[in-house]
């Protein structure tokens, strides 16, 4: 499916980026030039140059560092890169203040069919998770394999630890919360997170807790930081609550790439009741549960991450060389089998549009909010993608 964004993405650019934020051994950050957006891209050398794309997407707060634990273990596997979302990590905000998911959706996208790097293995976190649900949904041709961590997908009933996150989306609440918190240091500030985010906060290292408290401070000085985090919540609020073929739980069945689905059983964000509904959803997927694990797991346990995405590589791989197709996969470690629908069909051209551009009829989608109005920035927010 083509992107009717496509030819004028060409003429993109990317250049080097010097900035304060860390970049890892190994790692390259560059920032690139897009219509409407410029996006920070953190990339590993490969260790071949025949190795696959894959790109990861973070959560609600958080930036491409996230992927920093998990990328260097799948050098061997894939040639990674890890994007900042418009208003986080290096990125700056996108140049219309829309930060709903459907909005981050058509970054990732631009991104991709600028790039040419399509299709990719494709990751996501938290917010990321839907971000990428819709991508993959919309746009089969830029996905090889999706790989969802925790991913934000709707939940009727949500768990009371996770409100305090939802609360962002309402008006006025953040610069309450900044009032209250107007004393806290950026230790404070990441303890707090890590408490949340984390299955066993004690797993983060002493140098992993320095540059999480950097990385604060250094997000505490950027006057946008609240109004792109109230902003983000609000675009999942709005997108949890479309319905019909807009349903981010509707755009899961029709994702067509193999999933790899990973929970932590100690999740405070994310339920972990949600992670059947998932394998269920999916139609060609696999679940992961790790019972020690929080809402990052890919910080907490890459090792397991990285396996057990390796060992859907190689299914997918024995599957494409026997000329197996995808619509028979795993679900939670039984196969299964669906029938795809088209991917070409004139629904799924209708939205594909509306993500690539500003939507079919130039309106936002009916339930999800424009954002490109709001409250006015306040500096301070998470670090860790929630």
């Amino acid at each position: 499916m083509s992107s009717p964004e496509l030819p004028s993405l060409m003429t993109a650019t990317a250049s080097p980026k010097a900035s304060s934020v860390r970049v890892a051994p190994g790692e390259q950050l560059r920032s690139v030039r897009l219509p409407g957006i410029t996006l920070a891209v953190r990339s590993r050398t490969p260790a071949r140059d025949d190795l696959p794309p894959a790109l990861y997407v973070h959560g609600l707060g958080g930036s491409s560092q996230n992927w920093s634990a998990l990328m260097p273990l799948l050098d061997e596997s894939v040639a990674s890169e890890a994007v900042d979302l418009p208003g986080f990590g290096d990125s700056p905000p996108p140049d219309d203040g829309n930060y709903s998911v459907t909005a981050h959706a058509r970054a990732v996208i631009r991104y991709l069919d600028a790039s040419g790097r399509g299709p990719v293995h494709l990751f996501g976190n938290s917010l990321g998770g839907a971000v990428t649900t819709r991508v993959a949904a919309l746009r089969p041709d830029l996905v090889r394999t999706l790989t969802l961590v925790s991913p934000a997908l709707p939940e009727l009933r949500v768990q009371r630890t996770a409100v305090p996150t939802g609360m962002l989306a309402v008006p006025g609440v953040a610069a309450l919360f900044t009032r209250f918190t107007k004393g806290w240091t950026a230790e404070q500030r990441v303890r707090g997170v890590m408490a949340l985010c984390y299955g066993d906060p004690g797993r983060v290292t002493e140098e992993g807790f320095r540059n999480a408290v950097e990385e604060m401070e250094r997000r505490l000085r950027l006057p946008y930081m609240w109004d792109a985090m109230t902003r983000s919540a609000r675009g999942i609020v709005d997108a949890y609550t479309l319905g019909g073929q807009h349903s981010l739980w509707r755009q899961a069945e029709r994702v067509l790439a193999p999933t790899l689905l990973v929970y932590g059983r100690r999740d405070q964000l994310v339920g972990y009741r949600m992670a059947q509904r998932a394998a269920r959803a999916f139609r060609d997927s696999r679940l992961v549960s790790l019972p020690d694990a929080g809402h990052v797991a890919m910080m907490e346990y890459p090792e397991a991450v990285a396996a057990a995405f390796r060992d859907l590589l190689a299914d997918t791989d024995r599957r494409a060389s026997d000329g197996v197709g995808g619509s028979e996969g795993h679900a939670s470690g039984t196969r299964r089998s669906g029938v795809r629908g088209s991917a070409t069909s004139a629904r799924d051209r209708a939205d594909a549009e509306r993500v690539n551009g500003e939507s079919v009829n130039g309106k936002p989608v009916k339930g999800e909010a424009d954002d490109s109005a709001g409250d006015g920035a306040v500096p301070g927010a998470p670090v860790v993608g929630s």
